[in-house]
């Protein structure tokens, strides 16, 4: 398999946590770049932490590892490889999946020990050219 890279994105995430039923704001979609996921249950959304959001909820400080792709979806095993790598070394992650990569989420606390731990397990670290 070749080797694995993925770009650290200059900018912190937040994670917001809102009721199932609540109205999204329509300014999120001017954004460059945000997750909405929704069940019957609640609605998450994260953005970047200069945008503000009237959430339940918030965790703020989030740094973000971008599987450079596109993937495809006959190779597996990669968000399972990375977040296995980054579980050695207890560190919590939010993954986040769209159509042609993976997202990771990590606590910014943890980025530099995250980036260690994918180095080792011989994952290329690069800073995201955005």
């Amino acid at each position: 398999m070749a080797r694995m890279t993925l770009a650290v994105h200059p900018q912190l995430f937040t994670i917001h946590s809102l009721a199932p039923d609540a109205i999204v704001p329509s300014s999120i979609f001017q954004q460059e770049i945000y997750f909405i996921g929704k069940t019957r249950e609640e609605l998450s959304v994260v953005v970047d932490s200069t945008f503000e959001i009237d959430s339940l909820e918030q965790e703020h400080g989030w740094s973000c590892l971008e599987v450079l792709g596109p993937l495809g979806f006959s190779m597996t095993g990669i968000l399972s490889s990375v977040s296995g790598a980054l579980a050695e070394q207890k560190i919590s992650i939010f993954a986040i999946s769209t159509f042609d990569t993976d997202y990771i989420l990590v606590k910014k606390e943890t980025l530099a020990d995250a980036t260690k731990a994918l180095k080792k397990k011989n994952y290329q670290i690069i800073n995201h050219q955005g």
